[in-house]
């Protein structure tokens, strides 16, 4: 069996797991999606599997689509790519397997999101809906910080900005915490600490 690994550049991730498969003695190839051309009139692939580490969300999202149709399996497939990828997806599949949440509102004006702001309680934080990082992440203390915030947005006018993503503030001491969860068990969890408020690293 040989296995992709589809990744845009080599980060301490992808070199662990590089060696961990040459231990293993794992066929394996390395896939730049910089350098990846699709013919979609093919369904033929030297890959029997590929393990997706694209650092490129849109490329990743098309790479994972184009394959899964064409009957190629993925770790992770583009089912689970769209909605991890993307918070407003995440956060309702969170919310239909009653997992708790922080409260969540979604608008698309500025009008509704101002109003749903209110209606939260300062403060609230924005987010985009697709993006990571903590990036482009802004905490709303007041009604005129809200009111300049979905000005900004509405200005900027890209993708990122047309959905207002509005969740309540969470006050969490300068840490918050990532598990892992593989099937039903957490296999590790860590915390990550920060002096800003965003405190999250991917």
């Amino acid at each position: 069996m040989r296995l992709g690994v589809l990744c845009s550049i080599v980060r301490k991730e992808e070199k662990l797991i590089f060696e961990a498969l040459r231990e293993r003695g794992v066929d394996f190839e390395k896939i730049d999606d910089r350098e990846l051309s699709l013919d979609l009139h093919s369904r033929s692939f030297p890959w029997d599997i590929v393990l997706e580490r694209s650092v490129n969300h849109a490329r990743a999202l098309h790479t994972l689509k184009l394959f899964n149709d064409r009957g190629l399996p993925t770790i992770n497939t583009w089912d689970v790519a769209n909605i991890c990828g993307d918070k407003v997806l995440t956060t309702n599949a969170l919310v239909r397997a009653r997992v708790p949440t922080p409260k969540t509102i979604v608008a698309y004006t500025p009008e509704s999101a101002l109003s749903a702001i209110e209606t939260l309680g300062y403060p609230v934080v924005l987010k985009p809906a697709v993006g990571s990082w903590g990036r482009l992440v802004a905490r709303a203390n007041d009604r005129h910080a809200a009111e300049a915030l979905l000005e900004h947005k509405q200005i900027l006018g890209s993708y990122h900005h047309s959905i207002f993503y509005i969740q309540e503030y969470v006050e969490k001491s300068g840490r918050d915490i990532r598990a892992f969860v593989v099937g039903n068990e957490t296999i590790c969890a860590i915390y990550r600490m920060s002096d800003h408020w965003i405190t999250n690293t991917a």
